[in-house]
């Protein structure tokens, strides 16, 4: 992963935990319940993006070598990375 890119998700990290800590601290203040709820939508939203990315990532690198390799080992361990990503996903 590349630097920059690598700082990227660490910088949209940070954001989302200082987001959890302010939903923290809405539930602690006895906040009305949907003021909540829309700040943790939100959260799953930013976390989406980050792991949307980093699948991004995956695939461009990480799966894309192994093709190359022409290693049907490594391309097999690879696919199968992807659908159990994908069969978490699910649920």
């Amino acid at each position: 992963m590349a630097k920059s890119t690598a700082d990227s998700k660490i910088t949209r990290l940070h954001r989302i935990e200082g987001q959890v800590r302010g939903i923290a601290q809405m539930v602690a203040d006895d906040r009305y319940c949907m003021d909540i709820l829309h700040q943790v939508q939100a959260v799953k939203a930013a976390l989406a993006k980050v792991e949307s990315q980093l699948l991004k990532d995956h695939a461009a690198c990480c799966v894309s070598e192994a093709i190359a390799s022409g290693d049907a080992a490594e391309q097999r361990e690879k696919f199968d990375e992807l659908v159990d990503l994908f069969e978490k996903v699910k649920r």
